[in-house]
């Protein structure tokens, strides 16, 4: 589908790329690696066109279609979600105002007979079935199916996307790439403003539903769930493994230590070789073997073992001053901006020494939480206790973001430093891959891994005993995550993350805070037993149902709403109601489940009759078009059938 060959980009004397090629095909699913600065942000632009290379070529079938996503982009806020959104679809709006075009020309025209009227009405033929092919009226049942599982909701539609902040508006960005259905989509860093459920989601819509994909993620529970394929950008080269990420890193370490015995083995032959010659130059009986030596020394391919990239994140917090036994104390705690309400309620105790996670839904309240505890925001109600000796060290998300980048490395750390620290900063940018003149680097020139390590540097001058880490990986590589997650192991003092990075998590965590439904639970445990309770409890929540008071028993305020689900009132289901209750949600379960199979085999079927039809031969088969129009009604079908058991299945569990 795509083919590269002999790439190579420079920036002035440096290297980037060197003579790289590879080919992409059709479904395939690739993940493409390497440290932050290796280059991928600039083969994936350079793929989508926005990029040209130094050297080299990459061919594109004029017909194959690419969608990019940057880590940044510029968004507009014209309009609302939905409108936004449908942008998507222009091609199938422009289809259809021009054949309402056509065929108004065609009402007015009384030629009949002519060769003119006939070419319009084949025209008006052609348009129409690429409007059908295209999804026709259809299409507003997977843009609300992307939407919502991206993260919105209904209520959102008509929101103007000037409401949503900018992670928000890079998923409306992300929902418009999805829904055009490139041949090829291209995805910088997608999962860094998702939340846990949004990204199960996208592992399924790429797994089932997308054409090939090229993705970068520093996210490997992502990855592995997602791709089969491993292109590794090391030193300017490029490794092909066709196997996933977990794969690939085991047969990288296997593959540098053939090449370190292969290496040693032709060096010691090598240094034999020379030794022979050198011994016996002068001896007239050896004149003929030294000879045969020197000349098989000149036809040996020397052996070149790839250069490792040694230079690591060498991340290290200095010893956390005491603090009391219990740094955050939380009694009922509620916060709301008007009549809306973020969280109510809460009530928890996060001990000395504790590591825990927030997570949930983006706008759940995680950073509202953080900045109550930061005391930026005040206005809460309830009790918030910042615990004796506590000092708390904080990176956002946006802190990246908000660096000057008109100063150079060097000034952004000299100018925050403050006491003796100041005579080691040469030292604390090299332990954080900035070292010679890496550190002489003007902000604006980094790429976004290394401003959230320049901005991460911060933590380090001045001791804490609370950390307050809001999204600490987004744009950090594989090995700059697996240091931080070492020293944050290490550290003797309180954490608080605030992820959805399962991987960098596990392991790291032992309680999880869950923000949802405006109320903030405690789970014990990592975050895999977190998700896996999840899946548990949802299934009972299904089994539970509140009913109505009985007729004539007291309701009070019929208008008054209760403030917890719990505090519903109603009587218990009889054991024949419970039976019948869960006989239904089986039977929705079984519909939701039998509907999204189908889906995936009609829209496969779709696909494959779309190429049939796109072929010389399968241009006139009248047969096929029949069986595409009736496959496009049945999927239609379908998905209507899926959205009503889904909803169905929503409401037995309320």
């Amino acid at each position: 589908m795509i083919s590269i060959e002999g790439l190579t980009v420079e920036f002035g004397g440096f290297t980037l790329l060197d003579n790289i090629s590879f080919v992409v095909n059709k479904k395939d699913r690739i993940a493409l690696v390497g440290k932050n600065g290796a280059g991928k942000s600039t083969l994936m632009k350079i793929i989508s066109g926005m990029q040209t290379p130094t050297k080299g070529f990459i061919s594109i079938p004029k017909e194959t279609t690419t969608g990019y996503l940057p880590q940044q982009m510029q968004l507009s806020d014209t309009g609302t979600l939905l409108e936004e959104t449908e942008q998507a679809f222009e091609h199938i709006h422009e289809t259809e105002n021009e054949i309402n075009r056509l065929n108004r020309e065609l009402s007015e025209r009384t030629d009949y007979e002519s060769e003119a009227f006939g070419k319009l009405i084949e025209r008006v033929t052609t348009l129409s079935e690429q409007f059908q092919i295209s999804g026709g009226t259809n299409y507003y049942a997977e843009l609300e199916r992307t939407l919502i599982g991206l993260g919105f909701t209904r209520n959102d539609f008509d929101r103007p996307t000037s409401e949503f902040s900018g992670g928000w508006r890079m998923r409306i960005e992300l929902a418009k790439l999805l829904l055009k259905r490139p041949d090829v989509l291209l995805l910088d860093e997608p999962t860094n403003h998702l939340d846990i459920e949004s990204i199960q989601w996208l592992e399924n819509f790429i797994a089932t539903r997308a054409n090939a994909v090229i993705l970068v993620s520093h996210d490997r529970a992502f990855i592995n769930n997602t791709t089969q394929r491993t292109l590794e950008l090391e030193l300017g080269h490029i490794y092909d493994y066709k196997v996933k990420y977990g794969e690939y890193v085991v047969l990288r370490k296997e593959r540098r230590e053939q090449q370190l015995r292969a290496y040693e083995n032709q060096q010691k032959m090598l240094a034999d070789t020379e030794a022979f010659i050198e011994r016996f130059r002068y001896k007239a009986t050896k004149a003929v073997q030294v000879q045969s030596r020197i000349k098989q020394l000149g036809k040996i391919e020397r052996i070149e073992v790839d250069e490792e990239d040694s230079a690591m994140l060498r991340l290290k917090f200095p010893p956390a001053p005491r603090s009391g036994s219990y740094p955050v104390i939380i009694e009922n705690l509620a916060k709301s901006y008007g009549k809306h309400v973020v969280f109510a309620g809460a009530t928890f105790t996060i001990n000395r020494g504790d590591k825990v996670a927030f997570v949930g839904k983006n706008g759940e309240g995680k950073s509202t939480l953080v900045k109550c505890i930061m005391n930026e925001i005040t206005d809460y109600e309830g009790s918030l206790k910042i615990g004796h000796n506590v000092k708390i060290g904080y990176f956002a998300q946006n802190q990246a973001q908000l660096l000057d980048e008109n100063k150079t490395v060097f000034e952004t750390v000299d100018y925050v430093a403050q006491g003796d620290i100041r005579t080691k900063i040469r030292d604390l940018l090299g332990a954080f891959m900035f070292g010679g003149e890496a550190s002489d680097k003007k902000v604006r020139v980094l790429s976004g891994g290394e401003k959230s390590r320049l901005a991460m540097i911060r933590l380090l001058l001045e001791p804490v005993n609370l950390l307050i880490l809001d999204e600490p990986t987004n744009h950090l590589d594989m090995r700059s995550k697996d240091v931080l997650k070492s020293a944050l192991l290490d550290f003797d003092g309180t954490v608080i993350v605030v992820s959805h990075d399962r991987e960098f998590l596990d392991g790291l965590v032992d309680k999880v805070y869950e923000f949802g439904n405006k109320r903030i639970r405690e789970h014990l445990g990592g975050i895999y037993d977190f998700l896996e309770h999840k899946k548990m409890e949802s299934l009972q929540e299904l089994e539970k149902k509140t009913v109505l008071p009985e007729q004539g028993a007291p309701t009070g305020n019929a208008n008054q709403q209760p403030a917890h689900p719990e505090a519903k009132t109603g009587i218990k289901l009889s054991y024949e109601e419970q039976k019948e209750q869960v006989r239904r949600i089986r039977k929705l379960e079984k519909t939701v489940t039998e509907s999204e199979k189908k889906i995936t085999a009609l829209e496969t079927r779709i696909s494959e009759l779309e190429i049939r039809m796109a072929s010389p031969e399968g241009a006139t088969d009248t047969s096929l078009y029949t069986e595409h129009n009736k496959l496009k009604n049945e999927l239609s079908e379908t998905v209507d059938r899926w959205e009503k058991a889904t909803e169905a299945l929503e409401k037995e569990a309320l």
